[in-house]
């Protein structure tokens, strides 16, 4: 159950299919072969669970109508989060003075646009669209990371990756479409 009414079948199918294009996608040989990445593909599919299930909370929590406000307190909340756990596993921090101009600028990009911008559509889209339609941004974000990395940075794009993208977006499909009336 989602939004507390039964998911329809097409629903739970895109869903599932999306969780296994983004297994794919990030479960590659290349990628698991790296040390460490064990612990980062388990985060990923992690994070894939819990936004879906904050997404339902979300949805129905009392929060406040201004959309920025409760967008602000929820990346509030997230960046205390975050501090206290790199603290905690003892992460190197680096001042931003001493990033250079390229990353600033890609910072302020990312915090504006992939942060406040699209948290707070998301947020407005969470009140006014059903829930599972609005989680499908978890598959198809990876899809446009994939082929900005791809266009912008000459990452090398495997078929494995083609092949997860496909998945995710055919679920996508499922999630998005409605049911015909007959």
């Amino acid at each position: 159950m989602i939004d507390g009414k039964k998911m329809q079948r097409k629903s739970l199918i895109g869903i599932s299919l999306g969780f296994i294009g983004m297994y794919l996608l990030v479960s590659q040989k290349d990628v698991l072969a790296q040390e460490n990445n064990l612990l980062g593909v388990i985060m990923i599919l992690t994070c894939v669970m819990s936004w879906s299930y904050a997404s339902v909370f979300v949805s129905k929590a009392d929060l406040p109508p201004n959309y920025f406000v409760s967008t602000a307190y929820q990346m509030l909340f997230a960046g205390i989060l975050l501090f206290l756990v790199s603290f905690i596993l003892g992460e190197s921090w680096i001042s931003p003075l001493q990033w250079s101009m390229e990353v600033q600028w890609s910072m302020i990009i990312l915090i504006l646009f992939g942060s406040i911008v699209a948290f707070t559509a998301f947020n407005y889209l969470l009140k006014v669209v059903s829930t599972e339609k609005v989680t499908t941004s978890a598959y198809v974000n990876p899809i446009i990371a994939l082929s900005l990395g791809w266009y912008v940075l000459d990452e090398k794009l495997t078929m494995q990756s083609v092949f997860a993208a496909a998945i995710m977006l055919t679920g996508v499909y499922f999630i998005t479409t409605k049911k015909e009336e007959k």
